[in-house]
């Protein structure tokens, strides 16, 4: 019989998990990064030279995209034990403010890797998203212009 809290269960236990998850990110986003060219006339070639050039590349290239879904789906779970209990009543809404902006620049994160590949899925996936802020009233379109770099998704973007 050991002194814990009555409501202490496994659901606590996804914290830990999205730290494991988000260090495996960090440091195959790292070694993807050494070996990536961001220029839309040679990512794919690099993307290539990962996968067949670099010692264990597509196994590193697997468990990061692998661990990105395996990371989110830790989150909602993580969000959704929160609702569950009521973390965002007082006396811990700021907290659970704090919570929500960081999941905001997850997802904004999760954006710009997605559209790193640069292949033309994500050329679209960019531009959809991206217009999303040319329904702004009045500086929508300049925002969504000065997002691009331009006035088409490219290597500016």
């Amino acid at each position: 019989d050991y002194p814990t809290p009555k409501n202490l269960n496994y659901w606590w236990t996804f914290g830990g998990i999205l730290t494991f998850c988000l260090v495996t990110q960090i440091i195959t986003g790292i070694i993807l990064a050494m070996h990536y060219t961001p220029h839309v006339d040679f990512a794919f070639n690099s993307v290539e030279h990962i996968m067949r050039n670099v010692n264990y590349g597509w196994l590193i290239r697997y468990i990061h995209a692998n661990g990105a879904s395996m990371f989110f789906l830790a989150v909602y779970i993580h969000i959704f034990r929160g609702l569950y209990y009521g973390s965002y009543k007082a006396p811990r809404e700021v907290l659970w403010i704090l919570g929500v902006i960081i999941y905001l620049l997850m997802m904004a994160a999760a954006f710009l890797g997605y559209v790193l590949p640069w292949g033309q899925m994500s050329l679209w996936g960019a531009t959809v998203i991206t217009n999303l802020f040319g329904a702004i009233p009045l500086i929508g379109e300049n925002v969504a212009i000065w997002l691009w770099g331009g006035y088409s998704i490219d290597n500016p973007t």
